[in-house]
């Protein structure tokens, strides 16, 4: 009975430790001290503050149901705000995208009019 509650243990050692390095290798415990996680590289900040286009691959992150990146947020233009049911519209670049404000989730995508 004692070496079944040592095997036990040691399980539970196990995954607490594969836990523990998965915890220690995610992109949150990789940010940059004082850098938001889902905030833009500083370089790349940086472009955006002067004005330059953003990244080529910030499009493929644009899904109806996903957060939009604050930063990208902040990068685009308001075109439309309805406080009645709290959506947004922005212009990113080539692409107008409708937006719950509060929490930035996309409900609809289109291309630039």
């Amino acid at each position: 009975m004692k070496q079944g509650h040592q095997s036990s243990v040691f399980n539970m050692r196990q995954i607490a430790g594969a836990f523990l390095c998965a915890i220690l290798v995610s992109p949150v415990a990789q940010a940059q001290p004082g850098q938001d996680p889902g905030s833009l590289p500083p370089g790349l900040q940086k472009k955006v503050e002067q004005g330059k286009r953003l990244p080529p691959g910030w499009e493929r992150k644009l899904e109806v149901g996903r957060v939009l990146d604050r930063d990208i947020y902040r990068y685009g233009d308001v075109l439309y705000r309805n406080r009645d049911d709290g959506h947004v519209t922005v212009r990113i670049e080539n692409k107008v995208v409708r937006l719950i404000e509060n929490s930035l989730e996309i409900i609809a995508i289109l291309d630039d009019i």
